[in-house]
């Protein structure tokens, strides 16, 4: 951030932070209180746990933000991960062609093209830093995607959730079953 003060025209950067520096608070939160004031941060895109395994298995952030704030919105943009993964590793790590999504929503450097969508939203600066009496908050920047699709599973009453899993568990026996009957024969 000092050096992008020091550059003759308006500097940008883009920062990888792991998960805990949006909301934390003390030092991080003085620095993103900071980064507010003084800079746009204009996007967070959040990237899916496992990004950086073997060396961090936590999910990490990129933050882009240029000189000449302070912000006034901030754009996120929720990186999936692709269909039957459950995560990255060191011998499957994210490919580059998996931010097509993103590019194509990222819209330039005007930005003017972007849209809200199950993966992006657009929250007003002011909602970060101060609460309905205008008490600093401390500039959580850990929002979660409210355009996210909800797991049925997480809304069940307790019985029906009970079922559920009682109907699983049949399943498996029965599919042991035949793998035992299979290996006898």
């Amino acid at each position: 951030m000092r050096r992008l003060r020091r550059t003759p025209q308006p500097g940008r950067a883009a920062v990888v932070v792991p998960q805990g520096v949006l909301f934390g608070d003390g030092l991080c939160a003085r620095i993103k209180e900071d980064l507010l004031k003084h800079f746009n941060l204009h996007t967070i895109v959040r990237l899916p746990q496992g990004v950086f395994a073997p060396y961090a298995d936590i999910p990490t952030n990129i933050l882009f933000f240029e000189w000449g704030g302070p912000t006034r919105s901030i754009w996120y943009y929720d990186q999936p991960l692709p269909e039957g993964r459950r995560g990255y590793t060191k011998t499957m790590p994210l490919r580059y062609e998996e931010f097509a999504d993103c590019l194509a929503w990222w819209g330039g450097a005007s930005r003017a093209g972007r849209k809200k969508s199950e993966r992006a939203w657009k929250v007003a600066a002011e909602v970060l830093k101060y609460d309905a009496n205008r008490n600093l908050l401390g500039c959580n920047l850990d929002l979660k995607n409210p355009n996210a699709v909800v797991d049925e599973a997480e809304h069940l009453p307790p019985a029906a959730l009970i079922r559920r899993i009682v109907e699983r568990e049949r399943e498996v026996a029965r599919l042991m079953s035949e793998i035992e009957e299979l290996v006898e024969a």
